[in-house]
């Protein structure tokens, strides 16, 4: 039998309330509070960026194949992105204090083990473990920040939220590259050990436990297993689709499973009296749109820069501190432009600043495709600060559309959801930008190669040859003459170059399309829940 009780609750729009007064201390502080989780945020987001400087020298000192290599970064996004959600119900369950300083304890404890791991195997099991304890902290801290601040200065929270998230994405190549360089590998795990006592110190001290007086009392245990389950195959069709090929019978089965288990959970849900995911929190337009923005810019976003990074040091031939250096201008305007949309957000609404985020989103996707071999590190800055200044309205807004459309009950769900959609649009972007990227190249290379007139090659010197372009490296056997070895490099290099810009202007295109769906949200309905909350 169908229950309406939770899907009433997803719809209601509470009374306006009056704010209560700022709690006097330490305790409870808003802007302490602030403070407290961004230290959390902080390492999981850094996690994210800094383990791919470290993974060269993680193979090199442990023996590691390529595909385990690849594993220490899958490992982590495949754990982070199929619990996000279930992590987020827990912090509503139990209170989102008590879960956010199990998710930091939990990361730096998993954390300092890579750092001590003598195999590959370790590695890989405790980078799963940082992403199941990453997933209980990153909803939480949103809970938190939920029902601490008042509607009128949440979009501003929310803005400094994500200047630290976008901070510590982008400048975790730069840390890495120097920790790696002057330290050790281990020291790139080690480092968030400190900074989770840290966390956990302030936490105890600062953060209070609020919970909505309709707070959840159950489990969905079908629903966690069945969403789970729908995640797992998506995300894993996704990792594995490079490798399989998008053509591959096994690549669409998991894509066919994961239809399969997100049809069978909708329908669970309807049949439940407390469902994982309220279906009622759809029926908010501006909700579906938020989740559906933050899908669409992590594809352009994190799809667009996984090919930057590569021009950079392949093309350029930059050391991952140099080219680290070089996307500052997109770390520095995503620093000053969060809190500046922040508080455009809260004067105006979500809807202008959303829509024209996406739009300096595309044009600066639209001018990356126009690098080539030569452009200086001028122009690159130009492209690359727009696009920080274009994603910043975009991390505040859609976050505070999804987080602010949905009860105070659930703004650990709608915490998961939407770092959950950040993960699927980032994982979808690095596949299909890759898979345009490999398409373009496997099908130019053999042209520009012939066209240089360079030494013919076999049909399989010819397949490990389309690798290394793809990742901006030129296939120069050793021992190749100099005059030879340059007109191989240009080849790769202009063929990488083609590819690249093609992968762009898709990128440019979703953005794009983005801006469409920007113009279907609104503030957040339940955003003055807050003041409903009870403090434990």
């Amino acid at each position: 039998m169908t229950s309406r009780t939770t899907l009433d609750k997803a719809d209601r729009v509470p009374e306006p309330e009056s704010v209560p007064a700022p709690p006097k201390g330490l305790r409870g502080h808003p802007w302490l509070t602030l403070f407290s989780v961004a230290i959390g945020v902080m390492m999981v987001a850094l996690d994210g960026t800094i383990v791919a400087i470290a993974n060269p020298a993680i193979q090199k000192d442990l023996g590691a194949s390529f595909a385990d290599v690849q594993w220490i970064t899958n490992g982590y996004f495949l754990a982070l992105a199929v619990t996000l959600i279930t992590a987020g119900k827990l912090g509503d369950r139990f209170g989102h204090r008590q879960t956010f300083l199990i998710g930091v304890v939990g990361f730096a404890a998993a954390s300092g083990a890579i750092g001590l791991s003598d195999s590959i195997a370790l590695v890989i099991t405790f980078r799963v473990f940082q992403g199941l304890f990453g997933a209980l902290l990153m909803p939480a801290a949103l809970g938190l920040l939920r029902a601490t601040f008042p509607a009128e200065k949440l979009n501003m929270a929310i803005g400094i939220w994500g200047m630290v998230i976008g901070a510590s994405t982008a400048g975790g190549p730069i840390l890495g590259g120097v920790l790696v360089e002057h330290v050790s590998w281990q020291s790139v795990f080690f480092i968030n050990v400190p900074v989770g006592v840290i966390a956990l110190v302030l936490g105890l001290v600062i953060l209070l436990d609020h919970r909505a007086e309709n707070a959840p009392r159950s489990f969905d245990i079908p629903g966690i297993v069945l969403l789970s389950g729908a995640m797992f195959c998506l995300v894993w069709a996704l990792i594995k689709a490079p490798a399989w090929g998008w053509g591959d019978g096994l690549t669409w089965s998991f894509i066919g499973g994961s239809v399969l288990c997100f049809v069978v959970f909708a329908l669970w849900e309807t049949r439940v009296a407390e469902p994982l995911i309220p279906l009622g929190l759809f029926r908010s337009v501006a909700l579906s749109a938020g989740v559906v923005l933050m899908v669409l810019m992590a594809i352009a976003f994190m799809g667009g820069l996984f090919f930057v990074t590569f021009y950079l040091q392949n093309v350029h031939g930059m050391s991952p501190i140099d080219s680290g250096l070089h996307l500052l201008p997109l770390t520095g305007m995503m620093i000053v432009g969060s809190p500046l949309a922040g508080a455009m957000i809260t004067k105006v609404g979500p809807r202008i600043p959303l829509a024209g985020g996406m739009i300096l989103t595309a044009v600066a996707m639209y001018g990356m495709s126009t690098l080539d071999a030569g452009t200086g590190s001028g122009l690159m800055s130009v492209w690359f600060a727009l696009l920080g200044l274009g994603l910043a309205p975009v991390m505040v807004g859609a976050t505070e559309v999804i987080v602010g459309n949905a009860p105070m009950e659930l703004s650990g769900v709608a915490g998961g959801l939407q770092q959950a959609a950040m993960q699927i649009g980032g994982s979808l972007g690095t596949a299909v930008l890759g898979a345009v990227m490999a398409s373009k190249v496997d099908s130019s290379l053999a042209d520009n190669w012939a066209s240089a007139k360079l030494p013919e090659l076999t049909s399989t010197q010819l397949d490990q040859a389309s690798e290394a372009v793809q990742v901006g490296v030129a296939p120069v056997p050793p021992g190749t003459p100099g005059a030879l070895a340059g007109k191989i490099t240009q080849v790769a290099h202009d063929t990488f170059i083609s590819g690249m810009s093609l992968a762009c202007l898709v990128a440019a295109a979703v953005a794009a399309f983005a801006v469409l769906v920007a113009l279907l949200t609104k503030r957040g309905a339940n955003a003055d829940a807050a003041s409903g909350a009870a403090h434990i």
